[in-house]
């Protein structure tokens, strides 16, 4: 029986984002949000809380 040999990976590994460019893209996201109907701020609230959430929990951010 004849095993296969592995070829060449089809593309480099994905290298995680920068936690502070995170951090700062997610800060920003809070820019206007007076200005936003009180209804979506829960929702921008969460999303800013789990990318800063991801940017401590990555690699780079435990440095």
């Amino acid at each position: 029986m004849t095993v296969p040999k592995p070829g060449p990976p089809t593309s480099a590994p994905a290298r995680p984002a920068d936690p502070r460019q995170t951090v700062e893209r997610a800060v920003a996201a809070l820019d206007g949000l007076a200005d936003r109907p009180l209804a979506e701020h829960v929702e921008v609230f969460e999303r800013v809380h789990a990318a800063l959430g991801e940017a401590l929990a990555s690699p780079a951010g435990t440095a």
